[in-house]
């Protein structure tokens, strides 16, 4: 089983390092490991094997998954669509990275519990590209006033960068140019201290980072 794990570690690595050797030989990209659909045992032999991030999605699965594997120094990143009603558990569980702030009501309220409680988040804004109405985010017209407005108003959330899922679609154009838009959005952000842009999931990671991706979020792909 830890054959089996390696080998789809090293597998991916390698789909990585080909497409990011084509952006360019410095561009480095971090791969978070989805393990919503799985168990910690699972985590913690992907953990054995050299992967150390991993998304959640759901703060109650978090929670019980943190509490199993509280003995390994895992980099948790939560990256669903989170409700009021579960900031204050989310924030105790200190992620290391928020990767679906999707609103400035979700930023005044999440800033409001961090600053009650001392303590401060890293972040990413979400962006719709693909203007899908299924999925949150900014509207990406909007994403940079709303960026620098998270900056400006709400100082307990550290913004590091942005985060796009990939249109869903079987036409390879439309998917990069869905990336491709929140590429430029990150780019203009850079200014503004950002240094992630989180795109690519198993399906799309590959377009995605030949677009400039530096981290991307891989769950079957990984985790069957």
């Amino acid at each position: 089983m830890d054959l089996e794990f390696r080998d789809r570690l090293d597998r991916v690595i390698q789909s990585i390092e080909k497409a990011r050797m084509g952006v360019s030989l410095h561009h480095i990209v971090k791969i978070v490991a989805v393990s919503k659909y799985t168990d910690s045992h699972t985590i913690q032999k992907l953990y054995e094997v050299g992967q150390r991030a991993f998304g959640e999605s759901k703060v109650q699965d978090f929670e019980k998954k943190y509490s199993e594997l509280e003995n390994l120094p895992i980099e948790w990143h939560f990256i669903g669509r989170l409700q009021k009603n579960k900031v204050n558990k989310l924030i105790s569980l200190r992620p290391s990275l928020l990767q679906s702030l999707d609103s400035i009501e979700l930023a005044k309220y999440l800033n409001e519990r961090l600053e009650q409680r001392g303590e401060k988040l890293n972040a990413l804004l979400q962006i719709n590209s693909s203007r899908e109405p299924q999925k949150a985010g900014v509207a990406p017209e909007q994403a940079i006033d709303v960026y620098q407005e998270i900056l400006e108003r709400f100082p307990n959330i550290r913004l590091k960068g942005v985060m796009a899922i990939g249109k869903h679609s079987p036409v390879v154009d439309e998917v990069r140019q869905s990336f491709r838009e929140v590429y430029q959005i990150y780019e203009k952000l850079q200014k503004d201290g950002a240094s992630i842009c989180s795109m690519g999931m198993s399906g799309d990671f590959e377009i995605a980072i030949s677009e400039g991706s530096n981290m991307v979020r891989l769950g079957s792909i990984l985790i069957r």
